[in-house]
């Protein structure tokens, strides 16, 4: 199974009004969790950056200011997703796939879809209503720390998800051909 994990960070909470302004993702392929391929990239909002969201991401308006538009950074990402891959966010199927989803529309960028997992999904199945299932409260239980390292940068976000993926997904399975939560589905840009 190849799965691409990936993170955004936004302009904001509401995909209708809000904007990507970073995605940053990792393939696993073959079970090879910590050697896969890396896409990031910033990308170039139509509006200012709040200052709430420079504060939270540490993403500033000179960040993005020369970054690519939305259209080729969706575009650039689907290509590197590929063909017949599983994408798993952390309150992915929620948010991030929303975000795209709405930014292909927003575009006018034909879609294609793929299947998606919410990482969220694999915490409710080991831990079920115990303690919450936001990323932070995931990494201290599986055991990997976001000590000295930025949250909320999503180059930072995907790598530290990806450790808690791979635990999660173990504990549940030893196959990684077998997903073991049910899968959803999201769309991405169609790439000609």
């Amino acid at each position: 199974m190849n799965i691409v994990i990936f993170d955004l960070e936004t302009t904001g909470l509401l995909p209708s009004q809000h904007e990507i302004i970073q995605i940053a993702a990792m393939k696993v392929t073959a079970g090879r969790w910590d050697q896969g391929e890396y896409f990031d990239s910033y990308v170039r909002p139509e509006n200012r950056i709040p200052s709430f969201i420079t504060k939270l991401t540490g993403i500033t308006q000179a960040q993005v200011a020369d970054a690519p538009s939305p259209v080729d950074v969706l575009m650039d990402f689907s290509r590197f997703v590929g063909e017949n891959a599983t994408l798993i966010a952390h309150n992915g199927i929620r948010f991030d796939m929303r975000f795209i989803a709405e930014n292909c529309k927003r575009h006018g960028i034909p879609v294609r879809e793929t299947s998606a997992l919410d990482s969220r999904d694999f915490s409710r199945k080991i831990w079920g209503g115990k303690g919450g299932h936001g990323l932070d409260a995931v990494l201290g239980r599986v055991g990997v720390s976001s000590k000295g390292v930025k949250r909320h940068d999503a180059r930072v976000d995907v790598r530290l998800l990806a450790r808690a993926v791979q635990y999660m997904w173990e504990r549940l399975t030893p196959s990684v051909t077998q997903c073991p939560v049910d899968l959803s589905v999201g769309v991405i840009p169609a790439v000609v």
